[in-house]
């Protein structure tokens, strides 16, 4: 048997990055059930950092993200993690009231007509734009660097990781967890739910009801780039009602037509009508005649019912900790989130901007859903 002071479920960037926080105080052991991190959802995001994205709790905590991911712990990695462009909202003139509201529900976005918006983006059909309102804050995320820095700053704080380890039984000893997974089996008084789309599953192995996080599949493509169409700048183009964006890639067009479809969870995979729907709303906005997809992939989004994070112990049994539901803002808020679930579970003061996370314990404890 395998003992340790905490054992993670999940080895995306949120199961990794909370990981490598409590391993700074604790003994952690880490499980997944796939041969590598972040497979289902972290290693398939679009990576984009949005301070106008989600909730005002989400855009908050995103927010006391920034200065770790201009400037990163020493040794933490070599590469930049997050890279400056900007974002468009942009909108039919059928959508206008959703910019309208958008507008007045942030005043730091600024206004751009058809015309500041075409200068940026030429492929843009004349006549097709209300507007835009421009985030000056976002930037390009490195996924795997994020997950490979958290991945190694685990192990050099004692932290070991079981892949392949498929977690089938979640047993409440009185003393602690008992947990088989991979045909092993381990130990701990606390045990971390950062399972994403297989959350509930594991609380139902646990013999706990559960909160009702449900996975959803997203698509995403990429498209070659009209060839006398330098995209290097673009902005992240994002449609005011969610209904699909765009933005480059490694001198590609990625695109997604931002489904959001109820799945059970799965080795997620795009379908055909998903994928064409996403290069006819693309069609449509620039006029352009997209012969071929490059590629195309699925991934998992959880979210809780309110659509709000789930951090927190389980009121019902002890040692049970969520951390779930992080949806499409799992990555860009991954840094704070880690600091809380340590701060919750070791007692581990989080310092600077994360200090903010303290004041949002209560709104985002699963006791609000039971």
């Amino acid at each position: 048997m395998h003992s340790a002071d905490i054992i993670v479920i999940g080895a995306g960037i949120a199961g990794v990055s909370a990981a490598a926080e409590m391993a700074a105080d604790e003994k952690v052991i880490m499980l997944d059930m796939e041969q590598q991190p972040g497979y289902h959802s972290s290693g398939r995001s679009a990576a984009y950092y949005a301070t106008s994205y989600g909730k005002p709790l989400v855009q908050d905590i995103t927010r006391s993200c920034e200065s770790f991911f201009m400037k990163p712990p020493a040794g933490f990695t070599e590469v930049e993690l997050l890279r400056p462009r900007d974002c468009m909202f942009f909108a039919r003139p059928d959508q206008a009231e959703s910019l309208q509201a958008m507008r007045a529900a942030n005043d730091q976005l600024e206004f751009l007509d058809e015309a500041a918006v075409r200068e940026r983006v030429p492929v843009i059909s004349p006549g097709y734009l209300a507007g835009a309102l421009r985030d000056r804050k976002g930037g390009d995320l490195d996924v795997d660097a994020l997950l490979q820095g958290y991945l190694r700053l685990f192990r050099r704080r004692g932290g070991e990781f079981f892949n392949n380890h498929e977690v089938t039984a979640i047993v409440n000893t009185g003393s602690g967890w008992e947990i088989s997974a991979g045909g092993q089996v381990f130990h701990a008084p606390v045990v971390v739910n950062a399972a994403g789309g297989w959350a509930d599953t594991m609380a139902r192995l646990a013999g706990l009801e559960p909160l009702g996080i449900r996975p959803y599949r997203r698509t995403a493509l990429t498209i070659e780039a009209p060839a006398d169409v330098d995209i290097e700048n673009w902005p992240e183009m994002v449609d005011v009602d969610e209904e699909f964006y765009f933005k480059p890639d490694a001198g590609l067009i990625l695109l997604s037509p931002a489904d959001e479809t109820e799945t059970e969870p799965v080795d997620a995979q795009p379908e055909d009508i998903d994928v064409a729907m996403g290069v006819y709303r693309f069609e449509q906005a620039t006029g352009l005649d997209i012969r071929q997809v490059r590629a195309s992939w699925a991934g998992l989004r959880s979210f809780a019912p309110d659509r709000l994070f789930v951090a927190g112990f389980d009121p019902r049994a002890k040692g049970f900790f969520w951390l779930a539901g992080q949806g499409g803002y799992g990555v860009q808020s991954a840094p704070a989130m880690a600091k809380m679930a340590a701060f919750l579970v070791t007692g581990a003061e989080p310092e600077g901007d994360f200090e903010i996370v303290k004041g949002y314990v209560q709104d985002v404890s699963p006791a609000r859903f039971l």
